[in-house]
Order: C-alpha cells, then sequence, then structure tokens
C-alpha cells in the first residue's frame, strides 16, 4: 500500500518522498542480496561427528592383519613436530632463483633451506605447496587443520576468527594426549580457544608492526625447544606478511625479515640436531617451516593467482630415512653456490591427514586429502615396519616401507568415503547419486584389490619380489585415484546452491529495476506537463549510446576476462563517450578544447589502470611511476625522488587554491564558510604529514608521532560533517537561493569528505583528487551541449543519460586507477591503519570502506547535484523549484539504476558459473564487492537526499 501511496502522492521531487523512494529501493535491494547470497554463498555443511581410534575396527583395512589390532589409525612415525609458519610465504622465497627465469632481490635469502635440502643423505625436502582460494589466513588454517575445502563465506570472518567446532587436527592431538604449544598469530587461540598447553599469542592485525610479533615468537622458540612439555609446537610469523601489506615485495623491509628468518630457522636448526642424538630430546622430532599461502608483488592475498596460491613447505627429519621411495617426483637444479636442489609438490589440501598419518592420531573427520608419501617417508618410523615375508623373497626396505603406505591409504581412503556417505546423507543437498556411485566404484575397485592382494601374500608363496613392487604400485594408484576424484569432486560441487531462493532473490533485483524505470519516467511525464518549452522524449544520439555503453559494461560480467579487465572496460567505454563528445564539439564549434582535455584525462586513467590491474606496485610506487612516465625522468634518480615528493605536495596546494576559489565569490553561510575552511586546513596538515615522512629530509628530532596527524584529520572530519548536518537541520531552508544553496551544501559535503578520502590514499590521493575534480567539471562544460545546439527539444532523460553513465564510468576508472580490484587482495588493508596501531573491528572496518570507495563512490554520489544545478535554468520553468527536485531525484535515481543493472548482470554470472573453477577466485569476489558496492551506493543516495533536498 505504501508504494501505491508514494506513486499517488502529490509530492513528487519533495525531500520525504525523494527519502521514502531511495529508503525503498535500498530495502527492496538488501532483501533481494540477502535471499540471493543464502542461496549462493553457504557454507558448507559442517558435521558434528569426530574421528575416534576406535573407529579403526570398523575399517577393512586391517581384517586380515594382526598388526593393525591395538593402535590408533596409523602407527607414530614421529614423536614431536615443530611447525614454524611463517605468513604469506611465496615459493620463490624458498626455492632457489635457479628454479625461475628471472632473479629477483628477494630470492636465495633463505639458503639455510637450500644448504639442508642439498646435504648428502639429508632428509630434508623442500616442497611447493598448493593452497585453495580464496587466500585468506582464517581458512588456509581452517583448510591447513581440517583437511576441508573452507567456503567461500568465511572470509567475512577474517578479522574476527570465530572457534573452529568441526573436527580438525589440533582437536586430534589434544584428544589424543599430545600437547600443543603456540606462540604468535592470536588467531590460533580464536581459532582453537581451550587447545594449547601454553600459548603465547600476540594481535596480528596490525599490518605497519612488522616486529612485535615476530620477537615475541623468537621469545618463547628457544627456550621452548629445550622443554620437554610438548609434542607439538606452533611458531607463527608475521613479518613477512604485514611487510608485504606496507612495503611490497620487492622493498628493503621485506629482505630485512627474510634474512632475519634465515638467521632465525639456522638457531633452530641447530639446536635440534643437538639434541637429536640417541636417547636426546629430538631424537625423532620432524621440523615443519611452512607458508599458509602466498601474495602478490604488492604484498596482497586473498584471490586465487599462481603468486597468492603457490606457498612452501620445507620439511626435515632429525634421523635421516634408509633410502628413498619409489614414489619421489621431485625435480631437481643447481642452485647458486652449485648444490642440487630437489623440489617437490604437494596439496595444503593434503597436509591435515599426512601430519595425522605421522604422529598417529585419527584424521579430521572432514578431510578429503591424502597421505603425501613424500612427505610422509620423511618419518623415520614409516620405515620400521614389523616382519612381512612375502612368500620367499627377501623384502628391501622400499618395499616395506610401500607396505606401510598402502595400509595408510587404506585407512585415508576408508575416512574419506565415510565422510562423503555421511555428508550427503545428513546435507541438505550433498553429492549427486551420479557423483556418488562413481567415486563408489573406484573405491569398491581399490578396496577389492587391496583384499586379493593381501589374501594372495597370505594363501599363496609369491616368487617374484618384483611382482609384489609391482601390486604395491597398483594398489596405490587405485587408493590415488579415488581420493584424487573425491577432491576434485568436492572443488567444484561443494557448495550448496539454493537455485529457488537464488531466484527469489534475483527476482527482487529485477522488481527494483522495474520500479527504477517507472519512476524515472514518471517524474518525465511530470516535468514535460509542468515544462513552458515542452520539450520532447524523443532520445538524443548520446542518450542512446550511453544505454548501449550501460548495457555493455553490464554484459561483460558475464566473461571472466572482461572481470579481470574490467578496469580496462570501463575507460574504454569512457574514452568512446569522450570521442562522441568530440564529434559534438567539431559540429558544434564550440568547447572543443574541454572535449580534447577529457580524451587526455581518460588516457592518462587508463595508464594508471593499466598498472593498477597489474597488480605490481604498492599505492607509494604507483605515484613514482605515475610521475616517472609523465615527466619522462628516471625513477631511481635523485632528481626523480625529489619530485615525487615535492609534486604530491603541490597537488595539495591546488586542490586548497580551487577549493578556496570556488566559494571567493559567492554568499556562504557561517557553518559553510567553517567547513571550506576546515577542510583547507585539513590540506595543510597533510602535507606536513607527507614532509614529515619525506626522504629527504629527517625531522626525527621533531618528536611529532606519525599517528597524531591523520587522527587530527579524521576529528576535523566528523566535526565538519556534524555541524552540516546539524546546520542544516538548525537553520531548514536555503538563505542564498535554490540553485547556489544546494551548490554550497554539495560542495562542503564534499569537501568534509575529501581530506579523509585522500589521507587514506596516500599520496597518489591528491592527484587523484585533481583528476575527479577535473573528470567531473569537463563533463558538467560538455553534457549540455547536445540539447542547447538543438534548442532544448530533448526531455531530461536523454540530457542526463550520457552524463550520468560519464559520471559513473569515471567513478569505476577512480577505482582500478587507485589500485584496487574486485578481490580481497584489492584492499588495501594498511589503509585501515593509518593514524592507528590498535586493532579495532570497527574502525578499521570503516577506514577501510572509506579509502576502498571514496573515490569511487562516496565523493560521485555526493556530487551529483552538480549534474543539474551547472545547466539548471530557473527561466524556462513554472514551478522551478519543484522541477530542480525532481531532476534531482532523476539522476539519483539514473545513477542507482546503472549501478543496480551492473549488479543484476553480476547476479547472472554467479548463477551460470556457480560450478565453474573460478567461482570462489574470481566469480563470488567480484559479487561480493558488487552487492557492497550497490548497497553503499543506496545509502549513500538516501544520506544524500536527506542533506540536499528541502
Amino acid at each position: 500500500m505504501a508504494v501505491f501511496e508514494l506513486w499517488r502522492s502529490e509530492n513528487w521531487g519533495s525531500k520525504n518522498w525523494a527519502f521514502s523512494i531511495f529508503l525503498s529501493i535500498l530495502l527492496l535491494h538488501c532483501i533481494a542480496i540477502v535471499l540471493f547470497t543464502s542461496g549462493f554463498l553457504l557454507t558448507r555443511t559442517e558435521l558434528s561427528q569426530f574421528s575416534r581410534c576406535s573407529d579403526v575396527f570398523e575399517s577393512p583395512c586391517f581384517r586380515n592383519q594382526e598388526s593393525g589390532l591395538g593402535k590408533c589409525w596409523t602407527k607414530p612415525a614421529v614423536d614431536r613436530v615443530v611447525i614454524i609458519v611463517l605468513d604469506a610465504l611465496r615459493f620463490d622465497f624458498v626455492a632457489p632463483s635457479t628454479f625461475f627465469e628471472e632473479k629477483k632481490p628477494w630470492m636465495d635469502k633463505l639458503q639455510v633451506l637450500h644448504k639442508l635440502t642439498s646435504q648428502l643423505g639429508s632428509s630434508a625436502k623442500i616442497f611447493k605447496a598448493i593452497a585453495d582460494p580464496p587466500t585468506t589466513s582464517l581458512q588456509r588454517m581452517k583448510g591447513l587443520t581440517t583437511g576441508g575445502l573452507p567456503t567461500f563465506i568465511d572470509v567475512g570472518n577474517s578479522f574476527g576468527a570465530p572457534a573452529i567446532v568441526e573436527d580438525n587436527l589440533i582437536h586430534q592431538l589434544v584428544q589424543n594426549g599430545k600437547r600443543v604449544v603456540m606462540m604468535g598469530d592470536d588467531t590460533w587461540l580464536q581459532c582453537f580457544p581451550h587447545h594449547f598447553n601454553k600459548s603465547y599469542p600476540f594481535p596480528s592485525f596490525n599490518v605497519k608492526d612488522l616486529d612485535t610479533v615476530d620477537n615475541g615468537c623468537t621469545e618463547h622458540l628457544f627456550p621452548t625447544l629445550y622443554e620437554k612439555e610438548w609434542d607439538v609446537l606452533i611458531a607463527h610469523y608475521l613479518g613477512v606478511d604485514h611487510a608485504g601489506h606496507i612495503f611490497g615485495v620487492d622493498s628493503t623491509p621485506m629482505i630485512d625479515k627474510l634474512e632475519q628468518y634465515n638467521n632465525i630457522l639456522e638457531k633452530v636448526v641447530d639446536v635440534l640436531v643437538s639434541q637429536s642424538g640417541s636417547g636426546g630430546l629430538h631424537e625423532n622430532t620432524l621440523l615443519l617451516v611452512m607458508g599458509d599461502h602466498g601474495q602478490t608483488l604488492n604484498g596482497d592475498h586473498g584471490g586465487g593467482s599462481p603468486e597468492e596460491v603457490e606457498t612452501s613447505i620445507f620439511a626435515m627429519s632429525m634421523q635421516p630415512p634408509p633410502a628413498s621411495t619409489e614414489l619421489d617426483t621431485s625435480y631437481c637444479k643447481l642452485d647458486l653456490a652449485g648444490r642440487e636442489v630437489c623440489v617437490d609438490f604437494i596439496e595444503q589440501l593434503d597436509f591435515a591427514a599426512t601430519l595425522s598419518a605421522l604422529l598417529g592420531v585419527p584424521f579430521p573427520y572432514g578431510s578429503i586429502g591424502r597421505i603425501n608419501p613424500v612427505l610422509y617417508a620423511l618419518g623415520p618410523g614409516t620405515w620400521n615396519r614389523e616382519t612381512h615375508i612375502e612368500g620367499n623373497c627377501q623384502q628391501t626396505d622400499k618395499e616395506a616401507w610401500m607396505h606401510n603406505y598402502v595400509d595408510a591409504l587404506c585407512i585415508n581412503s576408508w575416512q574419506v568415503k565415510k565422510y562423503i556417505d555421511v555428508y550427503s546423507a545428513s546435507s541438505v543437498i550433498g553429492f549427486s547419486k551420479e557423483d556418488l556411485l562413481q567415486v563408489t566404484e573406484m573405491y569398491t575397485q581399490a578396496e577389492k584389490s587391496n583384499f586379493n592382494r593381501v589374501n594372495d601374500s597370505v594363501q599363496y608363496k609369491v616368487e617374484s619380489c618384483h611382482s609384489s613392487v609391482t601390486d604395491l604400485k597398483r594398489q596405490i594408484d587405485l587408493y590415488d585415484k579415488f581420493l584424487a576424484s573425491v577432491a576434485e569432486l568436492a572443488r567444484t560441487k561443494w557448495t550448496e546452491f539454493n537455485l529457488e531462493i537464488m531466484a527469489i532473490g534475483f527476482g527482487f533485483m529485477l522488481i527494483s529495476i522495474a520500479i527504477h524505470f517507472l519512476v524515472i519516467k514518471r517524474l518525465e511525464n511530470l516535468q514535460q506537463a509542468s515544462s513552458v518549452s515542452n520539450g520532447s522524449c524523443r532520445m538524443s544520439l548520446n542518450a542512446i549510446f550511453a544505454y548501449l555503453f550501460v548495457a555493455i559494461r553490464a554484459c561483460s560480467v558475464l566473461s571472466n576476462s572482461y572481470i579481470l579487465e574490467e578496469g580496462k572496460v570501463a575507460a574504454f567505454l569512457l574514452a568512446t563517450t569522450a570521442i562522441l563528445c568530440l564529434r559534438s564539439s567539431i559540429l558544434n564549434k564550440k568547447l572543443l578544447t574541454e572535449a580534447i582535455a577529457f580524451i587526455l584525462l581518460i588516457s592518462i586513467l587508463r595508464f594508471t589502470i593499466e598498472l593498477g590491474l597489474s597488480k605490481q606496485a604498492t599505492n607509494s610506487s604507483l605515484l613514482t611511476v605515475h610521475l616517472s612516465w609523465i615527466l619522462r625522468i628516471d625513477k631511481g634518480s635523485s632528481v626523480g625522488t625529489y619530485i615525487t615528493e615535492i609534486v604530491p605536495i603541490l597537488a595539495m596546494t591546488i586542490l586548497a587554491y580551487l577549493l578556496h576559489k570556488s566559494m571567493a565569490h559567492r554568499y556562504c553561510p557561517s557553518i559553510t564558510r567553517y567547513v571550506i575552511k576546515g577542510t583547507i586546513f585539513s590540506y595543510m596538515l597533510i602535507g606536513v604529514q607527507w614532509i614529515l615522512e619525506s626522504d629527504l629530509i629527517s625531522f626525527s628530532h621533531i618528536g611529532i608521532k606519525a599517528n597524531i596527524i591523520p587522527r587530527m584529520i579524521y576529528a576535523i572530519g566528523v566535526a565538519q560533517l556534524l555541524s552540516l548536518v546539524l546546520g542544516r537541520l538548525v537553520r531548514g531552508k536555503n538563505l542564498t537561493g535554490w540553485k547556489d544553496g544546494i551548490l554550497l551544501n554539495t560542495v562542503a559535503m564534499l569537501s568534509a569528505w575529501s581530506s579523509t578520502v585522500i589521507v587514506l590514499s596516500g599520496k597518489q590521493g591528491a592527484f587523484v583528487a585533481l583528476a575527479s575534480i577535473a573528470g567531473g567539471w569537463l563533463i558538467l562544460r560538455l553534457q549540455g551541449m547536445e540539447q542547447n545546439s538543438n534548442n532544448g527539444k530533448y526531455g531530461t532523460i536523454s540530457l542526463y543519460s550520457a552524463s550520468v553513465t560519464q559520471w559513473s564510468l569515471l567513478a569505476a576508472c577512480l577505482f582500478f586507477g587507485t589500485g584496487h580490484w574486485c578481490a580481497f587482495d584489492g584492499l588495501r588493508y594498511a589503509a585501515a591503519f593509518i593514524g592507528f596501531d590498535e586493532f579495532n573491528l570497527i574502525r578499521q572496518a570503516i577506514l577501510l570502506t572509506i579509502e576502498t570507495f571514496g573515490f569511487s563512490l562516496l565523493l560521485p554520489i555526493f556530487g551529483l547535484p552538480l549534474l543539474v544545478i551547472y545547466n539548471y535554468d530557473f527561466n524556462q520553468n513554472k514551478h522551478p523549484k519543484r522541477l530542480l527536485f525532481m531532476q534531482l531525484s532523476q539522476v539519483f535515481l539514473m545513477y542507482g539504476l546503472v549501478t543496480t543493472i551492473t549488479v543484476t548482470f553480476t547476479i547472472i554470472c554467479v548463477t551460470i558459473q556457480r560450478r565453474h573453477l573460478m567461482v570462489w577466485g574470481l566469480f563470488a569476489p567480484k559479487f561480493v564487492f558488487d552487492v557492497a558496492g550497490l548497497i553503499l551506493t543506496d545509502f549513500l543516495i538516501c544520506a544524500a537526499s536527506l542533506f540536499i533536498f528541502e
């Protein structure tokens, strides 16, 4: 009923009417997104069952072997495990530079690992470990300990890790009498709050702090190595991850961290080796040095690119194994010192099962990984098998080990098969009958083969040892085939999609699009009836192209290639609109300079987008590369350094001058005047901050803390916003006239937000602000050209369609041009800590949101009224105030419609691609960013309508 009342209302374009419409659309979008998300981003069903040692008697693996009785699932192969986690450890941090086409400065820093791996008779091995995306720390921790595939929605818990309640490796260790000690990243304590005998947690989210967690780890690590009261030690270092987020991979702090780690690992190995003699504390200890994920060259992670999913595991037993296995698939090369270093492969999915088998505890109930043969072989206990006679032949160590490994794979496969059967029976959807039938057939074939092999060896005397090895290899291949099929099935069909709820959510999105169209058209008709000029509703050429460009951009999200190149698509479409403006300028013989300047501006934005999407630089180096390219200077020279330090300050000076100039010849209410002056003062503070951070002059003696100025800017911004809102409530109607009042309110609101957005964006923020001002002004200048040249014969829809589309495309270009992209590794987490060292979830989330969407949503939306005010003619209308607010409503609705259409096509995309292998690495992050942008767009439009409208 409320909708019909709004439609029949006589107050179209009024403040209450506009806010009601915008709020209704916001609520409609929230309902649509909640429904669709609940059907699309469901987590997999977490079963409540836990594995127990006694479960082994239910398996078929030891039915004909007395050796299987009296032990847990596998015989313990190591007594103690030291796990050193180096967060965000790239593979090329560990492997020698000779394994790569080009040597980089950060390579070959962990020399101790190369030395240990290359020693003759060494039981050390380097693995390239492949993680499953998304590569956020919480999900990787959950995957490593549960042996499962955490689904995409767990990303939302990365800043407030909940306890892991399903069966996991840590739980199994504790339940089976293993004593676990943890130090470092406090996320472990959040995930496993009651599992550790001792814990030394340190706060993990201050990415500006490179040393606190690492120093704390080192402080407790070495004394603990000499203690007896533990079986598993976990030390989680964060320095490399934080150095990457702040400085990037190719940076001095990163290299310093790697060299520090090399010294620490060298000392750790010395301690372990010195205690590894007969009867020693570490006689049977396994050392694991591993990463949870990799990182891009600019230090981010969360997506599914090779740099992010490729990490490393270094494993070393204190006792050398008797021989190598027949299953070693490693490849070897000489390092820079001429030593042969070999590297093997492991899936992170296999880590939980492999370590469980080595420690002799049950595998986590939900594990779907397999025991990695090379890592398993590093456990000395896997080679010590009870006497097993195959006929009359004498078994070699390799054959005995293969028997051990087949037994372990048997219990591994049985556990996985049991889990997927229970999962499919317990889950709402589970796996399809065809999929279950296929994997069941593979498991049955493997079990039948194993049963026949064991019976044959017992009942018959096998004369050939080689036939036994052949049978064992065949048996291993059958189990591997089954386990690989289950993992592939889980990766492609793990998430349970509720298509009915997804369809309902999609339907609500279509309804919101229809409402946008109907209201925009209704406003057009009302304006036509009230306008003196009685312009035609016929579409202009630019408007037709604008609709085409919106459709092209929306359809582009249906392709993964275009999603990856979305910034370039937006820049291409914006450049095409600029060429149309140039055409109109040439035909009308006016504004030619503005049209050419618009094309040049887009060309510069295109270059910044190319660099930003390459993920090859941090924001500070983005600025350096931009200036080096524009000014044609060597970015490494002293002149280049000087210019990159001075030019941002000059840009801030220009911004302050433009802001002062815009208000110099206008009457400003006192509040607006103070807001403008406050912003200019904030710009000065930003300049002082950059001077203090400059490499050219040392200001360390001044003693000003780095957090003071950003906090002052935040405080000034909050005070400005509160004063504007309170002043609006007290003042009520504009005292300076409708046009000037809206203009002043808009400029004041933009200026109040701008200083915070700029300081969070770093030194590139000043240039992005200048680019947004230049782009906006050029759009304003060019938008009415076609209308004026045709004596106003086109309606308001035609007038604003092209400019609103350009406004939206410019906002998209600014998003990608500032180094963002639609993936979690596209977030600048360091920005959340500008002005603060300690972690606070709400505060850091607000700052990160402002930095991410400041130039692409916040400022463009609050600047939309300028599109109407700039060319509005009060003399051509019977009811100028009413028609002005109708046009403002139209512009806000048209901008929201563009965003809604794009998000709707994103929803279509993720629905179609929900079984695509890249769904969690690419399509789902795009969906999350788009729906978050849509909700934020609707919210900002509601806020703008309350502030702008009377």
